[in-house]
This record gives C-alpha cells, sequence and structure tokens, in this order.
C-alpha cells in the first residue's frame, strides 16, 4: 500500500511541475522569447513522458488517476503564482484622473517612468489620458505611486510587446 500511495505522490509531484513548466513556457510563447520557451518546454514534455510511463504501466492503480488530476489542478495554480511572481514581460497601464493629471506625470518621471499624455474625450467632456508602459515586475509600485495621488484614478492594464524604439531599465 505504501509503494501505491509514493507512486501516486509521486505522479502528482511531476505533474505539478510540468504543468507549471507548461504555464511559464506559454507566457514565454506569447512574448516571443522562442529559444527558452523551446528550452523549458524540454524539459516540461520529457517529465510529462515519465509520467504518462509510469501512469500506463499502472493503469489499474486509481489513486494514480486522482494523483496526475490533483498535480494539474495544482501546477496550474502554482505556475500562475510563479509567473506573477517573476514578472516577466510589460504591461501598458492607462490612466484617466480628473483633477491630478499633471501630479500623477510629474510622480512618474520623477521614479524614472516614462510617461506620455493623450488628449481624450470621456462623457462629461475632455479628460487627458496618461499611458505608461513599465516590466510586469514594477506594476505594483506604479500603481501604489498613483493611488496615492488620486484613488479615484480610472486605471487599466493591458500586457504589451514593445516592438521598436522602447527603452528597457531606468531613463537617463
Amino acid at each position: 500500500m505504501l509503494i501505491i500511495i509514493l507512486g501516486a505522490l509521486s505522479i502528482m509531484c511531476m505533474r505539478i511541475c510540468d504543468v507549471t513548466l507548461d504555464t511559464i513556457r506559454l507566457i514565454l510563447v506569447v512574448q516571443g522569447r522562442k529559444y527558452l520557451a523551446g528550452l523549458v518546454g524540454f524539459f516540461e514534455v520529457l517529465i510529462w513522458i515519465f509520467v504518462i510511463r509510469y501512469i500506463m504501466q499502472h493503469m489499474d492503480v486509481l489513486l494514480n488517476l486522482f494523483g496526475y488530476a490533483t498535480g494539474f489542478g495544482l501546477g496550474n495554480i502554482i505556475g500562475v503564482t510563479i509567473e506573477q511572481k517573476i514578472g516577466l514581460g510589460f504591461v501598458q497601464l492607462n490612466i484617466i484622473s480628473r483633477h491630478y493629471t499633471d501630479k500623477i506625470a510629474t510622480a512618474l518621471r520623477k521614479s524614472k517612468i516614462g510617461v506620455t499624455i493623450l488628449p481624450g474625450e470621456g462623457g462629461t467632456g475632455g479628460v487627458s489620458v496618461i499611458v505608461v508602459i513599465v516590466s510586469r515586475k514594477l506594476q505594483g509600485k506604479v500603481i501604489e505611486s498613483i493611488e496615492s495621488i488620486d484613488k479615484e484614478a480610472f486605471i487599466t492594464v493591458q500586457y504589451s510587446l514593445p516592438f521598436r524604439g522602447f527603452m528597457t531599465g531606468s531613463r537617463k
């Protein structure tokens, strides 16, 4: 019985690893990091093959199937959590503040964050839209900075893939 339980736990752990790698690989693919995505994919599939091989050899053990499914679910949770901590890639923040546009822009620029201000038209008239592109690692810090100036600012966040002319690192 101990061997059966250890087998199911092994399957679960290997599935956690391969699904976690799959989550990270998918984000790398979306960001166009093909070589790193290929390397991660190699290890992901290698682990998966070992899991499937073991399950096929022990298909009659129902606990193995539960270990497989549990590992898949936990792998998704852990993969997303790790990716959020790593913060790969960039985001574009669009900020609309009714009264503090200039103050927000000045504070962000003092923090060496590039800011573009665009004119816009809202339901109540003219507005300014502040556009900021930062690494995902800085997203929380930038939002905190904005909210410290205007708690009612309207902020949207979307993934961004800079194409050309983007300056990485801090600005001069």
